[in-house]
């Protein structure tokens, strides 16, 4: 089994700046690829950032130039730096990871979830 824990989502200022993180743990052979999904109330969940494991990124065109993406493949987690945040990135965030498990399956998975509100 495979878990995704999500955290660093909270309330802030328009203007202002947040980190969210994601680690993926428990029967994994291999990550093939991480991302950030978010969606608003009322909305389809969207693509915020991609990160497959060769290390290219993608962005949606919403979020260009102020969102960054990272992963840190030693210890299994993504980030999601945030600045400049506007009112209409308000959502709730989640991590998703494309996994080759220790079963030899490969698998997708989400995140729980995690509120982010900026603030006009």
């Amino acid at each position: 089994q495979v878990q995704l824990v999500e955290s660093g989502g909270g309330l802030v200022q328009a203007g202002g700046s947040l980190t969210l993180s994601c680690a993926a743990s428990g029967r994994i052979d291999s990550i093939n690829a991480m991302a950030w999904y978010r969606q608003a109330p009322g909305k389809q969940r969207e693509l915020v950032a991609g990160m497959p494991s060769g290390g290219s990124t993608n962005y949606a065109d919403s979020v260009k130039g102020r969102f960054t993406i990272s992963r840190d493949n030693a210890k299994d987690t993504v980030s999601l730096q945030m600045n400049s945040l506007k009112p209409e990135d308000t959502a709730v965030y989640y991590c998703y990871a494309d996994i080759t498990t220790t079963w030899r399956r490969r698998l997708q998975y989400w995140g729980q979830g995690t509120q982010v509100t900026v603030s006009s």
